[in-house]
């Protein structure tokens, strides 16, 4: 008898998302999760989260304008986005995404432009440019009743939670990709998310409001719960693929067989998450600790950009229809290092902008009836 060898070649692909998408999916992340953290204080009107609400507040903002910059420049040719609204469809969680986004971007400045609004008017008295500008953007001294700020508040964020569903839907959905398509992926967006928020809140606390020991410690406690929610959900994660529960999620765990890279990765992951979870149990329990909650802070916001570029970049790693792992070098260019430190250049900018411009560190309009 004779044999045969027959020799199969597939095409290698690149990658088809850069370290935009990582960006666009961190800020987004961070926007939607401070934005939760202004409920308590702003919407609910509790004297006792307003600072909290003011530092959040900021964060969401900044994040808001920065994040669909980060999209643009993901698809490669900018100019293209008006392709979503010509060519909709109603099948695509991107093409759904295109909708929300421009909505939930308005919808969050409506939002801090009535917090922020008896504080500028104020500051239109002063002298000087600054002064006229806020006459400007406040449009006159007419007083904005609260149900205003309430009723935007919550239209913010019915698209916020438009937004949590379809970024976390749209990587998913993918079946291709075994490490995505998982339900629980959503929802570890949104809490690593929440981390990343709280730490951010806490660092700008630390920096530009006098590192303010209610705000840290509310950051903190968000932080914990939100880190024992993620342990839960990555322990339910696991199982699946274990008890082979889930065929997507067995079919992952036998894609990452034998690789040392990410077992490594999964045991850095797990450390940081420890080391994390444990600094702000000790800082929550030792008031003289709170000062260094900045450190915790540093290291949310590391694991919620680190969750994401794991997932988002080193999965394309994973060969898809070979076996082995393709090979991703970060570029010095704009589509890798330039464009990481680009989009915190710019979200640093915006913020320093508003800070200059607004002054949020005021009574906000939650506290007027």
């Amino acid at each position: 008898m004779n044999s045969m060898a027959i020799e199969v070649l597939t095409p290698r692909y690149g990658i088809a998302w850069y370290p935009w998408a990582v960006q666009y999916f961190f800020m987004i992340a961070v926007s939607y999760s401070a934005l939760l953290l202004t409920v308590p204080g702003l919407i609910f009107g509790n004297k006792n989260y307003q600072p909290l609400a003011k530092v959040a507040l900021l964060v969401t903002v900044t994040c808001t304008l920065v994040g669909p910059v980060a999209l643009l420049a993901d698809l490669h040719q900018p100019l293209r986005f008006w392709h979503f609204y010509a060519n909709l469809n109603t099948q695509s969680w991107m093409s759904i995404g295109s909708l929300l986004l421009p909505l939930y971007l308005v919808m969050v400045l409506a939002y801090a432009w009535l917090a922020w609004r008896p504080a500028m008017q104020e500051q239109a008295q002063e002298p000087g440019w600054i002064g006229k500008l806020s006459g400007w953007i406040s449009m006159g001294s007419w007083q904005a009743p609260r149900w205003m700020l309430v009723l935007a508040g919550l239209g913010a964020l019915a698209f916020a939670f438009g937004i949590m569903l379809y970024t976390g839907a749209e990587v998913a959905i993918l079946k291709s990709r075994p490490l995505w398509h998982t339900n629980w992926l959503p929802v570890m967006f949104v809490l690593t998310g929440l981390v990343a928020a709280s730490g951010l809140v806490v660092l700008i606390n630390r920096l530009m409001t006098g590192n303010d020991e209610e705000i840290n410690r509310q950051g903190l406690k968000v932080i914990f719960v939100s880190m024992a929610l993620a342990a839960i959900v990555a322990a339910l994660w696991v199982s699946e693929g274990i008890t082979g529960f889930s065929p997507s999620v067995e079919a992952a765990f036998e894609s990452l067989k034998g690789n040392a890279e990410w077992r490594l990765v999964a045991i850095y992951g797990l450390a940081v998450g420890i080391v994390l979870t444990l600094a702000t149990i000790a800082m929550l329990r030792r008031p003289g600790w709170m000062t260094r909650a900045w450190i915790a802070g540093l290291l949310a916001v590391h694991i919620g950009w680190t969750f994401r570029w794991m997932v988002l970049m080193e999965v394309q790693t994973v060969a898809k229809n070979t076996a082995g792992y393709y090979q991703y070098a970060v570029e010095a260019g704009s589509s890798g290092l330039l464009g990481i430190v680009g989009t915190f250049g710019l979200w640093l900018a915006a913020l320093l902008i508003i800070d200059i411009l607004v002054p949020w560190k005021k009574g906000l309009q939650a506290g007027s009836h």
